[in-house]
């Protein structure tokens, strides 16, 4: 079992102790400019903003000449004409996980594909050895920075998943650790269970017995545990069949937990419109969705989740149907998809720009797509995504003259401050 020096451990006792030494974010924010589309309503406020936070909760947000006069004694917080949007949230991620695959992202730049990848030993399977080897303490260790990078850009909820243990005691340990980052981060996490990512060596060519593993044995034991928030497959040819997942769905269903899909990667599967029939959260890559599975989604109002950064790293061209999808007005989320295998991304802002560049997204449509449809793709659409009085606060102080800019640059942070769960990070 792979283990790390104490010293990194000493990363959970730093950022716990940041968490109970951080400010309070109670008082009067003013001096603020409000992101276009950032209220619950999605309109907008021209002019000098006022936000006031009582008890860790947004209790008052509107123009500053509005204010009343009962919040004029509360602490000030002066915000230096920054622009304040909803805090972002990263609704895809395996973030968990030990070792790195960059020999593969070379193997592929000298031709190979995904799936010749994965055939050679490489692609999930690779990941899964290294994470069965690593303890919990160490997985927390590697796994820590990466969360950093991402809260240092203005996360204030994150989507972890399993998926790289294939077995009870590893995939336990995973989302065992992804609780414990959102607990010394302070930060709002959800758990995945993808059990169901890739079938595991001890199963080749057994398919249908690990399902039924994954089925009867591991989810209702992490379910018990209260180690699982939602449940997710991936279905494609390399991974696991239309009925296969709808097994995990019935298994998922009948504990009472929502489901996810890594749908339509590399081919059309139908899982789309499978998963819409369970009332999906989200379906996620999608670019090779169909018509049937828009129609079948929007029916649902399921999320369509884009992942430019695996899209980018693939070096994909079949792009997701954008144009469909906007004109049926599904809700279009992003995310990293942070994966040592195709997506090695930290930066959600560089995946706003990518989709826009990449997948032609609006500005609004990018800045929407990492806020409120990205929580929505979590069911986290009540307390995350957007401002509003009655939410927890959550927010961010950008250090940019318009909101464009955040899809705009790519390689820098322009944060100013960032209220996560009331607690304020100020930023360098």
């Amino acid at each position: 079992m792979l283990n790390v020096p104490s010293a990194l451990m000493d990363i959970e006792h730093s950022a716990m102790d940041s968490i109970a030494n951080a400010a309070n974010a109670d008082g009067v924010w003013h001096n603020v400019r409000l992101m276009p589309g950032a209220l619950a309503d999605g309109s907008s406020l021209d002019g000098e903003a006022t936000l006031v936070v009582e008890q860790d909760m947004i209790s008052w947000v509107g123009p500053a000449a509005d204010l009343p006069a009962t919040y004029r004694t509360l602490a000030q917080h002066d915000a230096e004409n920054t622009l304040l949007g909803p805090g972002l949230v990263d609704c895809h991620t395996h973030l968990v996980y030990g070792g790195q695959r960059a020999n593969e992202f070379a193997m592929r730049l000298a031709g190979a594909s995904y799936e010749e990848v994965a055939k050679a030993g490489g692609g999930i399977v690779s990941s899964v050895r290294a994470t069965r080897a690593a303890d919990e303490d160490t997985l927390f260790a590697l796994a820590a920075p990466r969360l950093q990078a991402l809260l240092n850009e203005g996360v204030c909820a994150i989507e972890i998943k399993s998926g790289y243990g294939l077995a009870l005691e590893h995939e336990r340990k995973q989302l065992r650790v992804a609780r414990r980052l959102g607990e010394a981060f302070g930060v709002t996490v959800r758990t995945t269970f993808l059990g169901a990512h890739a079938l595991p060596p001890e199963y080749a060519g057994r398919s249908q017995d690990y399902i039924d593993v994954v089925c009867k044995e591991m989810l209702p034991a992490l379910a018990a545990e209260g180690l699982v928030d939602a449940v997710d497959v991936f279905c494609e040819r390399i991974g696991f069949s239309l009925k296969e997942t709808e097994q995990v769905f019935q298994a998922a269903q009948a504990l009472g937990l929502p489901v996810k899909l890594h749908a339509e990667q590399l081919s059309d599967m139908g899982g789309s419109a499978l998963a819409a029939r369970f009332g999906a959260l989200s379906c996620d890559h999608i670019e090779h969705l169909s018509a049937e599975g828009i129609a079948a989604m929007k029916a649902s109002g399921t999320v369509a989740v884009l992942l430019p950064g695996a899209y980018y790293t693939l070096r994909d061209t079949h792009l997701p149907p954008i144009a469909a999808l906007r004109a049926a007005g599904i809700p279009m989320a992003v995310s990293t998809d942070h994966n040592p295998g195709t997506s090695p991304a930290l930066s959600l802002l560089l995946m706003a720009n990518m989709a826009c560049t990449l997948f032609r997204l609006t500005v609004p449509e990018a800045l929407d797509g990492i806020t409120r449809h990205a929580a929505a793709a979590l069911g986290l659409q009540d307390s995350h995504g957007i401002l509003a009085v009655g939410r927890p606060a959550n927010f961010v102080l950008w250090k940019v003259q318009e909101a464009a800019e955040l899809t705009y640059w790519f390689g820098s942070a322009p944060v100013h401050t960032v209220v996560r769960q009331g607690k304020v990070f100020p930023q360098t």
